[in-house]
């Protein structure tokens, strides 16, 4: 074995995401089959079996109270984490003396239950992008990073959405036994090399809240239906009928964006579909807006630190076999 055994409990509910929970856990056994030794365990509040999203019965091993000896404690997600006010008895869980880890993880809103139990203030900390403006709201102590995959601040790990717990467990099982061993078990489970945790969530779609100005709703209905047009600041406006700076103040006030900047989000989301679909660099760039491939390269490479060519590799269709250019 490469070292002691590391007592990993997974905090488990009611609702728990089955994924949060059996997707790193698979990180830890596959590690443990190449050999790590990792000693994984489950456990809710009560000691009391779980159900699942998927509707499976979860058994666990033992209540929050009988816990000791905790390498890392796991905070798996759920829907009802952000729907529903938090149970007490699981914020009090991430409190309770037996469960004081060496580090602390959660996977997607298993943060919120972190933040709930003040363990995140004054930490950096991401979740999925989905929840994470509500996160940033009910916990204002917190620095949220809506984009990262996963963040470490000080011994507390947090990642996004589901997927994302797979990176960073990869990345805890690289810092305690070297990337040779995290490379073999990436390979064992047919992935890549886990993604670094500043890379940006990259299948994120664009979120827009609708518009209550008509005139605004005009405007980015026009850039998000057509993103290619000229949406310079006065063709925009001159479309919507409005001047050039009313526009401005319209973005600024319900969507806290200018409009080029607001154009530019769009036309990013727009060319990460299209690379998702299987388009080629040249044919993204002319169809989303960019004018020209270096456009293109510049702007993405800037807002997601990969390039274009490099995004599409990784995660395009197999559906389009044109080369990348």
């Amino acid at each position: 074995m490469l070292n002691r055994s590391r007592r990993v409990v997974f905090l488990v509910f009611d609702g728990v995401k089955m994924l949060d929970v059996a997707g790193p856990a698979e990180v830890f056994a596959e590690a443990n089959a190449l050999g790590a030794d990792y000693a994984l365990s489950y456990a809710s509040p009560s000691g009391e079996p779980v159900r699942t999203s998927i509707g499976a019965r979860l058994p666990v091993d033992a209540s929050v109270p009988e816990l000791s000896d905790v390498d890392t404690l796991v905070v798996a997600g759920g829907d009802g984490l952000v729907s529903a006010p938090l149970p007490e008895a699981l914020v009090e869980a991430v409190r309770s003396p037996g469960t004081a880890p060496r580090r602390l993880v959660s996977i997607c809103t298993g943060s919120f239950v972190l933040a709930a139990a003040g363990v995140l203030s004054g930490r950096r900390a991401t979740t999925h992008w989905r929840h994470a403006q509500l996160l940033a709201r009910a916990h204002p102590d917190v620095r949220v990073d809506p984009d990262a995959l996963f963040v470490e601040d000080r011994g507390v790990f947090t990642s996004a959405g589901v997927s994302a717990g797979i990176d960073l467990d990869l990345a805890l099982v690289e810092g305690d036994h070297g990337p040779e061993l995290a490379r073999d078990v990436a390979r064992g489970l047919v992935m890549f090399m886990q993604r670094p945790g500043g890379q940006s969530q990259f299948s994120a779609p664009l979120q827009v809240p609708p518009p209550r100005t008509p005139v605004l709703r005009a405007a980015v209905d026009r850039v998000c239906a057509q993103p290619a047009l000229d949406h310079s600041a006065d063709a925009l406006a001159a479309a919507v009928g409005v001047s050039p700076r009313h526009l401005a103040r319209l973005f600024a006030a319900e969507l806290q964006v200018s409009p080029a900047k607001f154009v530019e989000r769009t036309r990013l989301d727009h060319a990460k579909g299209l690379l998702d679909a299987g388009h080629s660099v040249t044919e993204t760039a002319r169809a989303a807006g960019f004018g020209s491939t270096e456009t293109l390269r510049r702007t993405f490479g800037a807002q997601f630190d990969v390039s274009p060519s490099q995004y599409r590799a990784r995660f395009a269709s197999t559906r389009a076999d044109e080369p990348s250019r």
